[in-house]
This record gives structure tokens, C-alpha cells and sequence, in this order.
């Protein structure tokens, strides 16, 4: 039976060996510990373990351990009873409870706190859990993915994870490799966003010049996968030819191969000086009319707004003077996904 990679390229030769242990644990209910840098697909590779699990028509329920605030967490995972703590106005199950008879994928574990591995330690070992407040243990059928981008081993021996932790996290290691180590992989993804994006937004489909594509495989992409489908998303809007050559790439892909630019390169993201639109700009553009002009300019302002706030919507909002509403529905109207 063929894999469901769940948006994983599965012709990626540096990922054979992650898709072949991959088909053996999947049907099993092993607890997995995935690794490997931010950006690298983490959570891609938990969703086709728990898809092509027993457990595909049960739920799937993740938690970013380092996205909710601490004190929040143990309540977040276990749920609480009634008037456990101030505004427990009603119990409430928690993610556990919600993941029974599927599975639950704990994302930055190594962003937990000591006393609380310790409870993950006992759902582990005893399939069992307490609310916040409580007093009765309920049962609960759950596997456990984890992930991370430490360095766990490493963590234990500086006392900041549990050592009992870590062995029964680790039956079943997975290290997804960073995208500096896939080799042929930066085109392959490369060219899969960049069809995509195209795609998505109706614009002709660009290539990727040879000597582009020589400078984006030499790149170390310290950001991986993530960073990568976000630079094809911001080529597709922003290249005004129907090549990306080297002239499009940012100044920070010709310092990190080791090379200087011919020129200095004026994105419109980062302008030099200002000056007023024309309609000669509106021609040279290939717009469809004003419209579809001004549509163009608005697209750049907001992949501007939303990169120089790190994907905060509600920062890049207050940089356009506009509602973070306004803004969500710009993005989803345009397709944007920054």
C-alpha cells in the first residue's frame, strides 16, 4: 500500500531512509521522537505517521509545547474541573482526552518544564491522567509523537530533561536532515512551490535560470523548508521576468555562497529613494488595467509589512494603519500565506 506523505515530496532521495522506517512504525503504536531544525517538515512527518496509522480515522491532535504559555500547559494537556483556578468557570477536557483512541503530537518538548515531564512521563508508562483539580484518573488510549530542534541527549546532561523522559520518547528516533544536506532536493522543492504559488495566484508560470539555480543549491537555507517556500512565494510576486536569474536573489544569498553582486540589488521590497508610478510602470508591468495595478503594488506592500513582522499579523496590521481583520482577508483573498 502506497504512503500518504501528507505534502511530503516523496521523491526526495535524501528522505528514503526517513520513508522507510516511516512504513514500519506507522502501523505500530511505538512512541517516536522526531528531530531535526525548525523549518525541516517536522509536523508533516507526524501527520503521515498518524495517517497511515490504525488510528487515520481518529483524532489527530497537536500542541506546540513552547507556544503556550507555561502555566497554562499542564491544563492545556489534561484539562481541569470547575473552579480548579480563577476563570475555570466549567471543566474542560484536555488534549489528551480529546486525542483518545488517536494520537497526540507533542511539538518542542524540550520547551517543557521539569515538573511537568513528569506527568507526560506517567501517561507514558501508565495510559492515564489527572484534570487540573481533580481527583479521579481517567484512562486514555493515546500514542505520543514528539518532536523537537534540541539537542535532548544534550539537555539531559545539563539537567533540563529528564533523562526517564528522553529513553521513553526515544523507542523510535526519526531526524529529518536539514535542507543544506538534501542535495538535489532545493530544486525539486523549489520548482514544487514555485508551480504551486504560480498556480494559486494565476501568473504564468516561472522558471529558474541555471546560474539562479547553481547560487540557490550553494545556499546553506538556514531557515530549510520553511524558508524556502516562503522565498518562492515572495519570486512569484515579485519577479517581473519570466526567469528568475541571479539578479532577483537577495543580497544574502550572494554573501552566503561567496560572491558579490554585479549590482546592488533594488528590490522593491527595499527601495532606493521614491518615486511616483507611471503609467509606462503599468505597462511595463503586464497589468490588466488600474485595477490590477494597483493590485500588484498592494500585494508588495503587504508581503513587506508581513515579512518585516515576522509573520505577526497583528505588528504588520499596525504597520498598514489597517485592521488585523482587513489584513487576514487581504491574505486570504490574495492567496498571500506569508
Amino acid at each position: 500500500m502506497a504512503l500518504n506523505l501528507c505534502g511530503i515530496i516523496e521523491n526526495s532521495l535524501a528522505l528514503t531512509q526517513v520513508f522507510t522506517v516511516l512504513a514500519k512504525v506507522a502501523p505500530t503504536d511505538s512512541t517516536v521522537l522526531v528531530t531535526g531544525e525548525s523549518g525541516t517538515g517536522k509536523e508533516l512527518l507526524v501527520r503521515a505517521l498518524h495517517h497511515n496509522s490504525n488510528r487515520k480515522d481518529k483524532p489527530f491532535v497537536p500542541v506546540n509545547c513552547g507556544a503556550i504559555p507555561k502555566d497554562l500547559l499542564e491544563s492545556e494537556l489534561f484539562g481541569h474541573e470547575k473552579g480548579a483556578f480563577t476563570h475555570a468557570v466549567r471543566s474542560r477536557p484536555g488534549r489528551f482526552e480529546l486525542a483518545d483512541g488517536g494520537t497526540i503530537f507533542l511539538d518542542e518538548i524540550g520547551e517543557m518544564e521539569l515538573s511537568l515531564q513528569v506527568k507526560i512521563l506517567r501517561v507514558l508508562q501508565e495510559k492515564e491522567i489527572e484534570r487540573v483539580g481533580g481527583t479521579s484518573i481517567k484512562k486514555v488510549d493515546v500514542r505520543i509523537v514528539a518532536a523537537t530542534n534540541r539537542d535532548l541527549e544534550a539537555e539531559v546532561a545539563a539537567g533540563r530533561f529528564r533523562e526517564d523522559l528522553f529513553y521513553r520518547l526515544n523507542v523510535i528516533p526519526m531526524h529529518l536532515p536539514a535542507l543544506r544536506d538534501r542535495g538535489g532536493d532545493v530544486l525539486m522543492l523549489a520548482k514544487h512551490f514555485l508551480n504551486r504559488f504560480c498556480e494559486n495566484k494565476d501568473v504564468e508560470a516561472l522558471k529558474i535560470s541555471s546560474e539562479a539555480a547553481d547560487m540557490m543549491v550553494s545556499y546553506t537555507w538556514p531557515g530549510n523548508v520553511r524558508e524556502l517556500e516562503n522565498f518562492m512565494e515572495r519570486m512569484c510576486i515579485l519577479c517581473d521576468e519570466d526567469e528568475i536569474v541571479p539578479d532577483d536573489l537577495p543580497e544574502k544569498i550572494w554573501k552566503d555562497v561567496g560572491k558579490e553582486p554585479k549590482k546592488k540589488v533594488a528590490e522593491l521590497m527595499q527601495p532606493v529613494g521614491f518615486s511616483w508610478p507611471t503609467l509606462e510602470d503599468m505597462s511595463e508591468q503586464g497589468a490588466d488595467g488600474l485595477k490590477d495595478f494597483l493590485e500588484k503594488i498592494e500585494d508588495r506592500i503587504l508581503v513587506e509589512a508581513l515579512q518585516k513582522a515576522g509573520g505577526v499579523k497583528n505588528k504588520a496590521a499596525e504597520m498598514l494603519g489597517v485592521k488585523r481583520t482587513t489584513l487576514i482577508e487581504k491574505i486570504k483573498k490574495r492567496k498571500l500565506d506569508v
